[in-house]
């Protein structure tokens, strides 16, 4: 249990209110976990201190019913998980785009910028047609999915944060914003440092101090001591890298990160946003096994089915990825087999994949 003070829920209102991503009078969808610091900050407290108009959404948000209360409540602002943005992206624009005659035509100076001006039009229009900006956090974006909606100049922009922070930790706005990035420490408010001997480019662990840190663990000193130091930083367990200005660089969780035989450190986070993207692929996890890479698939069934792809002729499609997959990655990366599991990974309430429950 985190202990959050009024003053964390402050720091994250507050900052909430002098940015003005809510204001009197303006609308939102609320369809994120309530009882998750994300959606409980900037979908319910920010709101009401503002005066903005909340509309709930009762379902569990697929795309598809998610899509539909967009266009209905026209919100001015969305905060989201990655998983809505990378679903639309894998099942309506990557299909479009990969096809062999629109390779040709985005290949022409010219007409892609016009081709992606159209994209931009219909995917902003899908999200209700009226906000400001689309923030993105809870997990990582995929690299791929971010850059392309940077090409097409998407308004969103990625923000960093955790429950111990109440929970935000670093955002910048999307006309500021750096692909790659997730967001400028929170000036005024946060402090962040990285524990390595070259920050901006040898990555180490990300440590916040400032207004949004917890109290610590309820009932729990040791686990409090384990990530409080004495000088109040915050010790996140994420990795990553910053800029001078602050900006915040995630490579992934220390905790996942796997050392290589030769010592170089691989962060699975990287390899399953690469595999993601790969044809019936709908979501994978790297783990180690017996010193070696092995990749959980769970397939993509309704692509399988649309291109006429049987469970017989999986294994062998899997072989033809595993094969692609590994020209992609780093040759200390390189994952040594794909297997499939049969059903979907077992996740927490910001769709976040519980990854200890896979690495046995």
């Amino acid at each position: 249990g985190v202990m959050l003070t009024y003053r964390n829920l402050w720091g994250n209102v507050t900052f909430g209110i002098h940015s003005r991503l809510h204001f009197q009078g303006s609308r939102c969808l609320s369809f994120l976990p309530l009882a998750h610091a994300y959606g409980c900050a900037f979908d319910m407290l920010v709101p009401l201190a503002t005066g903005t108009h909340i509309t709930v959404f009762g379902k569990i948000p697929s795309p598809n019913l998610l899509l539909k209360a967009l266009s209905q409540v026209r919100p001015n602002l969305v905060i989201c998980v990655p998983l809505i943005l990378e679903k639309i992206y894998r099942k309506q624009i990557l299909p479009m785009i990969t096809k062999k005659a629109m390779r040709w035509v985005l290949a022409i100076p010219g007409i892609d910028k016009a081709f992606y001006s159209i994209i931009r039009r219909k995917l902003v229009e899908a999200f209700g047609g009226e906000f400001e900006e689309i923030i993105v956090g809870g997990a990582p974006l995929n690299p791929e999915v971010e850059e392309f909606l940077s090409r097409i100049k998407f308004p969103f922009t990625v923000g960093y944060g955790m429950t111990e922070c109440g929970p935000l930790i670093s955002y910048t706005p999307w006309r500021q914003f750096i692909v790659g990035s997730s967001g400028r420490t929170l000036p005024g408010l946060m402090l962040s440092k990285i524990e390595s001997p070259d920050p901006e480019n040898i990555p180490g662990e990300i440590c916040v101090r400032g207004v949004n840190v917890m109290k610590g663990y309820y009932k729990n000193p040791e686990a409090t001591a384990a990530v409080l130091d004495e000088e109040g930083w915050l010790h996140t367990g994420d990795m990553g890298t910053r800029s001078e200005d602050a900006t915040i660089f995630i490579k992934g969780r220390y905790k996942t990160m796997i050392l290589s035989s030769n010592g170089q450190n691989i962060y699975p986070e990287e390899i399953e946003a690469k595999l993601n993207n790969m044809p019936f692929v709908s979501e994978s996890l790297v783990v180690e096994r017996n010193k070696r890479l092995v990749a959980l698939v769970y397939p993509d069934y309704e692509m399988m089915d649309q291109y006429g792809l049987t469970l017989e002729e999986l294994p062998k499609e899997m072989g033809n990825i595993l094969v692609e997959l590994n020209k992609l990655v780093a040759p200390y990366e390189k994952v040594d087999r794909i297997q499939l599991i049969a059903n979907e990974f077992e996740k927490t309430p910001k769709r976040s994949i519980k990854r200890y429950l896979y690495n046995a």
